[in-house]
């Protein structure tokens, strides 16, 4: 089955870290199709001096890469694919082997283009890649690079649509002084990328797809306003449904309990995230129209107990005490009765503010208040005296901050360490931004669980939460299974997805190595998020914790009330963990 993905516009080194997972960790076919931000990109032999600018100053990344070829660009306007196949025979990948590849990829692009209207497209003796005008003055619409080895193919083509043909001055594309690039727009074809994509999509499940394909979209539109966050400060909204405790996940609930710990001032507008008329947009772009009504009833497998039991006092106590903030409050979990009865939470880094607004999420959103320097040591000593075996460790996305907040988990891992050196520790981390150096610094601190949510499908990224990326989860997952680390995600359910979404998604989830995944019903915080779609029958999520088993995940939590946190140390158990040995000063 091959497996064809359009990512959107993706940095490189993400998709470069992504498509190497998918290389050396999964046995499936993929094809990635994307657009790059203006990057430069040479094979490992690529003469130096035909780079004739420096990147940084034409704001351009520059990475040489173990494909072949010299140097080529790739930019917006540019559809790149990476086809990421095993290919058929006993030999790894000799030049014969490699030959016939790239001849069976340019067919693709030859074919494709002919379907765009713009026959005549061939090979040029002694130039890979595709070139039009071969009679005449021939010019180079697509760039072929690849790797093969081991039977496994890596990197892949760019293809010329509606790029902006002044950057290749900037180069001696390929190395080929005689010859110019073109594009689709500059040989009078005026197809969309969109249509491009779905041509190419086509042709290549006709040579490589033998027992079909499956495809997945992200959102089409690149406008500013398709990144922006959710507007902000509208107020708190109104509660969801009729029982107030479950559709405002236990937050008010847990809040009355605590006895004040808001210390907002009476009557103050607590800022979420709002479903603005651009996210109504987004979400119609993507397919989701109307919703459930506010105040529809839910199922009676949704509705949890509230039960302010001895075991929820005695944590709440703990929490309060060392002044702590968690996401069972804050995001409004609905589990946080059961959990914190049985001596569990997670606790909360970097405040409670959060400079991402996604549309599902409770997690207030004004601007960040200043870092407390002393927080990790009060999440350390409110493990050791709750003795956990497993302690789960979240943040606040930090845009504002330059490691994107990662120095907290690190130094939360390490104060968990010192005091609890028999205890297992889970990090629920944001994307950082794509940073790999800021992931890098919390896997250096060497947590037992790196985990981080993919949350939605493909399709509904850019509409669920706009500042977020389904290749960049994709490729942070990647880097930190690829480093040896547990790997966990999760997605929530009843968004506007439809159930064969969610089983691509766990295709992507195990092809990139996620040991552990947890699946859950979406619960409307208030009326200024997001609409629920629909309520995702049991059944639904039993099905789904056996396809993931039958993909070669470890564990898959999954029941309408699960969280990403829901059952942890359970799930830690099930995949045999044991706490990893403390990183050795260099």
């Amino acid at each position: 089955m091959l497996q064809v993905r359009w990512l959107g516009r993706v940095g490189f080194r993400e998709a470069l870290d992504l498509q190497r997972r998918l290389w050396a960790h999964s046995a499936e076919n993929y094809l990635l199709l994307l657009e790059h931000h203006h990057v430069f990109t040479a094979g490992p032999s690529a003469d130096q001096s035909n780079l004739l600018v420096d990147p940084a100053e034409v704001g351009a990344d520059c990475v040489r890469i173990d494909r072949g070829g010299d140097f080529t660009y790739h930019g917006p306007g540019q559809l790149v694919g990476y086809p990421i196949l095993t290919l058929p025979g006993r030999r790894g990948g000799g030049l014969a082997e490699t030959a016939a590849y790239v001849c069976g990829l340019e067919q693709v692009l030859i074919d494709a283009l002919a379907d765009l209207g713009l026959p005549g497209c061939g090979r040029l003796r002694g130039y890979p890649g595709v070139w039009t005008d071969l009679e005449g003055t021939p010019r180079k619409i697509a760039a072929i690079g690849v790797r093969l080895s081991r039977r496994r193919t890596m990197h892949g083509f760019a293809l010329n649509v509606d790029t902006d043909l002044s950057w290749f001055e900037r180069i001696i594309p390929c190395g080929i002084r005689d010859f110019r690039p073109t594009s689709l727009r500059a040989e009078g074809s005026a197809a969309a990328m969109r249509e491009v994509a779905d041509a190419v999509a086509g042709r290549a499940a006709e040579r490589w797809g033998e027992a079909g394909s499956e495809r997945a979209d992200v959102a089409w539109r690149h406008r500013t306003a398709d990144l922006s966050a959710f507007s902000r400060g509208l107020g708190p909204g109104q509660p969801s449904g009729p029982e107030s405790p479950d559709s405002r996940g236990s937050r008010d609930a847990a809040r009355t309990a605590s006895a004040g710990k808001d210390t907002a001032p009476p009557g103050a507008a607590r800022r979420v995230a709002v479903a603005a008329p651009r996210s109504r947009v987004r979400l119609a772009e993507a397919g989701v129209d109307g919703g459930l009504r506010l105040a529809e009833r839910k199922p009676s497998w949704l509705r949890a107990r509230v039960e302010v039991n001895e075991g929820y006092l005695r944590l709440r106590r703990v929490i309060r005490r060392h002044e702590l903030v968690t996401v069972c409050e804050e995001a409004g979990c609905p589990n946080i009765f059961e959990c914190w009865g049985a001596g569990t939470a997670t606790f909360m880094l970097n405040g409670e503010r959060c400079t991402r607004a996604c549309g599902f999420c409770l997690v207030d959103t004004r601007q960040p208040a200043p870092l407390d320097p002393g927080e990790s040591r009060r999440v350390a000593d409110a493990v050791a005296e709750m003795e956990l075996d497993h302690a789960v460790v979240t943040a606040v996305a930090r845009d504002d901050l330059p490691d994107g907040g990662a120095a907290a988990f690190a130094e939360t891992i390490t104060a968990i360490r010192d005091r609890s050196p028999g205890t297992t520790v889970e990090v629920l981390v944001p994307d950082f931004g794509g940073d790999a150096s800021s992931l890098q610094e919390v896997l250096d601190a060497s947590p037992d669980i790196l985990n981080h949510n993919i949350e939605t499908v493909a399709r509904l990224q850019r509409a669920v939460r706009p500042s977020a990326s389904y290749a960049r989860s994709l490729a942070l997952l990647a880097r930190s299974a690829s480093a040896g680390h547990v790997t966990k995600s999760g997605i929530i359910v009843g968004m506007g997805e439809d159930d064969a979404e969610v089983d691509l998604a766990l295709a992507d989830l195990a092809a990139v190595g996620v040991s552990i995944v947890t699946i859950g019903q979406y619960l409307r915080p208030t009326s200024h998020h997001i609409p629920v779609a629909r309520w995702v029958p049991p059944e639904s999520f039993e099905r789904w914790r056996e396809a993931g088993a039958a993909l070669g995940i470890d564990h898959v939590e999954s029941s309408p009330l699960t969280r990403s946190s829901y059952h942890a140390a359970d799930s830690a158990a099930a995949v045999q963990l044991t706490p990893r040995a403390r990183p050795v000063p260099a």
